[in-house]
């Protein structure tokens, strides 16, 4: 078998094969001859490593340093030099035997610095625990009346350099505000160097002093110890490896079991956390999508079945929801396995190609450079699946059912049979359905355009300079949004209501009796009108704060160009206001079309016409009213269901396809 005649380093950089048992050029005595090299070098080492005690033993005997750290690491820079002195007649060797021999080199040049400047600090440390037992027992009498005496001449000078800017203001020398920053910056100065008098005093000076030593205790072992790693696994990178393996086999072979692939590549820690998530598939995920810990359900089994076959206590939604569980468990399972499986198999390519396998403090370091958006929004992830998806999913579930009043307990699939009543005008859903969808799409064009005008024209107006009172005028315009809509629509459907002020008043103007709630398109006309007004509050703030942003510049070149008004509200004030805020009026037009409460608040949908609408809806339902009454109140869940999925395409393509055609969205210049 043929090998590669270059191995490559982690930065890319080549170098030619030293184990001669991998290349294709040497002959059969240079291949014996490094075989019986290899092998006594291998049990050389072998006997070496046995020594390692009993080396640490002997030298430690020669250290009196009483802290345990210094101890150590002194320990461990004598046996690094032992080995690699061993490690260097081996170089040429193998790979391996020259990064060891890399490594122990820096490692016995580092660790004694490093026990150095710990011994230095533990000496300081001690020095100052000396010192501030002293210093106590002395006393800081004369010292502490020098700084009294210190203080007491540095607040008259604060004084007199306040009194001087005092001067200064009441002759206008200086601003109100210049008078005010320099007198709070000399107050920040002398309150600085009393702090620095005080920190003088002998007790408060040593504290200071032991403070800093201990500070330097705690953080330079992990400062240097990291260092040392850094430089480490920088060796790691520009040293290569040499196997005898073709192909990622062990990825292959180990798939079934996260954590194994990583446990044989020689990655031990970060095997350990694959094991965690094989606990989880293997003890949580299938135990519960075949039925295990389920509260009424079975699993995987109990979404196709529905409780058909089950008891009489047993509620067909109840197996579905944990029939959707089960399969947001299995599919977490699957990509915690698809992961694992990755992992090992992209390890396994790069020590293929000479790339060496990243330690723990390689991958750690790793996954907080790199790692911390994933794990920032782990959390929210999990929250969104089953808070957001699960519901969707049921929802989805559920109109391909037969859930109606006849069927709240237990019911089956249905298929498309839904969906084929919504399409061809059939059944109880069916028949009022396109009539509601017309209306709906006509509410929503009209009321959120009239809103958006009204919102737009006002704040043009009120944006005018020869416009008095604008502070009167934003308030009142304000009031809509304001006020709670609750309060609003209840207060108009009074005022419409059959004996109301405002069905009087157009009863006498127009010499017959007229009542807006019974009138189809009186009822319309009048939600139109009242959304408009209602909706126009948020247009008009939104672009107040956009015709206040707009530099007057523009509209003065534009009047020197000879432009009118009209000319430059149609080529400067219009563009930027619809580049600005084309996202949010998209989404006014979203929420008209599920506006709910103006709907079900005014009239409750009405009025009624059963022979074009049903039973059920109304002559002003929207098609979010309409869910409501199907599901909630005449338990349709199934075509109910089946009208809000189709509704929800159709919202989020005419979303998407507003969003992605304005230049906003499109992050394009103006």
């Amino acid at each position: 078998m043929s090998y590669p005649k270059t191995v490559v380093d982690d930065i890319g950089n080549q170098y030619p094969r030293k184990n001669l048992l991998l290349t294709r050029d040497a002959d059969e005595v240079a291949i014996q001859a490094y075989k019986e090299r290899i092998q006594e070098a291998r049990t050389a080492e072998k006997a070496f490593l046995a020594q390692k005690a009993e080396r640490k033993s002997t030298f430690l005997q020669s250290v009196d340093d009483p802290d345990r750290s210094i101890r150590h690491w002194l320990a461990a820079a004598n046996e690094s030099e032992a080995l690699a002195a061993f490690y260097q007649p081996l170089v040429d060797l193998d790979y391996d035997f020259e990064l060891d021999y890399r490594q122990n080199l820096e490692i016995a040049d580092q660790l004694p610095e490093i026990a150095a400047g710990r011994r230095q600090m533990l000496d300081l440390r001690d020095q100052t625990k000396k010192a501030l037992i002293e210093a106590k027992k002395t006393g800081q009498k004369e010292e502490v009346a020098e700084f009294r005496r210190l203080r007491k001449e540095r607040l008259a000078q604060l004084d007199q350099e306040n009194k001087e800017l005092k001067a200064a203001y009441k002759k206008r020398m200086i601003s109100a505000k210049a008078f005010s920053n320099e007198k709070r910056e000399d107050a920040l100065a002398a309150r600085d160097q009393i702090r620095v008098l005080r920190r003088q005093l002998p007790v408060n000076a040593e504290k200071e002093r032991l403070r800093y030593a201990r500070h330097r205790l705690r953080q330079d072992r992990k400062s240097h110890l990291r260092v040392l790693n850094s430089d480490l696994s920088d060796l790691r990178r520009k040293t290569p490896v040499e196997t005898t393996r073709r192909k990622p086999l062990i990825s292959y072979l180990t798939w079934p079991l996260p954590g194994l692939g990583q446990l044989v590549v020689g990655q031990g820690i970060k095997a350990l956390f694959f094991f965690i998530g094989s606990l989880f598939l293997y003890l949580v995920a299938i135990p519960y999508a075949l039925g295990r810990g389920n509260y009424r359900g079975k699993g995987l089994f109990g979404l196709v079945s529905l409780a058909q076959d089950g008891s009489r206590l047993d509620r067909s939604v109840i197996f579905m929801v944990e029939g959707v569980i089960a399969i947001i468990l299995l599919v977490m399972g699957l990509l915690l396995l698809y992961q694992s499986f990755r992992d090992v198999r992209r390890v396994e390519k790069q020590m293929i190609r000479g790339i060496r396998r990243a330690n723990w403090f390689e991958t750690r370091t790793s996954v907080r450079r790199n790692g911390f958006p994933f794990f920032a929004s782990a959390p929210a992830a999990l929250v969104t699946l089953f808070i957001v998806l699960l519901p969707i999913a049921v929802t989805i579930l559920i109109s391909f059912t037969n859930y109606d009043p006849s069927h709240q307990s237990k019911f089956s699939w249905a298929g498309l049979a839904n969906y084929k009543q919504i399409v061809l005008g059939q059944g109880i859903a069916g028949g009022p359905f396109w009539h509601i969808t017309g209306w709906t799409v006509i509410w929503t064009l009209f009321a959120t355009s009239l809103a958006i005008l009204i919102g737009f024209v006002l704040a043009l107006l009120v944006n005018q300079d020869r416009i008095y009172g604008k502070r009167l005028f934003r308030t009142v315009y304000l009031l809509p949004w304001a006020v709670p809509a609750f309060i609003t629509i209840m207060f108009f459907s009074i005022m419409f209501s059959p004996d109301g002020p405002l069905t009087s008043v157009l009863s006498s103007l127009t010499g017959q009796i007229t009542n807006i709630k019974y009138s189809t398109w009186g009822t319309r006309i009048v939600l139109i009108l009242l959304q408009g007004w209602l909706g126009s509050s948020y247009v008009f703030l939104l672009c107040t704060g956009i015709l206040q942003g707009i530099p007057k510049d523009l509209y003065e070149a534009a009047r020197i160009d000879g432009a009118t008004g009209f000319q430059a509200t149609r080529h400067i004030t219009i563009p930027i206001l619809l580049f600005q805020t084309a996202p949010l009026m998209i989404g006014q037009y979203t929420f008209n079309f599920n506006n709910f409460s103006i709907i079900y608040l005014f009239n409750g949908g009405g009025p009624f016409e059963p022979t074009k609408y049903g039973n059920i809806a109304g002559s002003s339902d929207l098609l979010i009213s309409y869910i409501y009454k199907l599901t909630i109140q005449k338990q349709y869940q199934g075509i109910g269901s089946a009208i809000t999925l189709i509704v929800s395409l159709v919202l989020i393509f005419i979303a998407w396809v507003g969003f992605s055609r304005s230049k906003a969205f499109r992050e394009e210049r103006l």
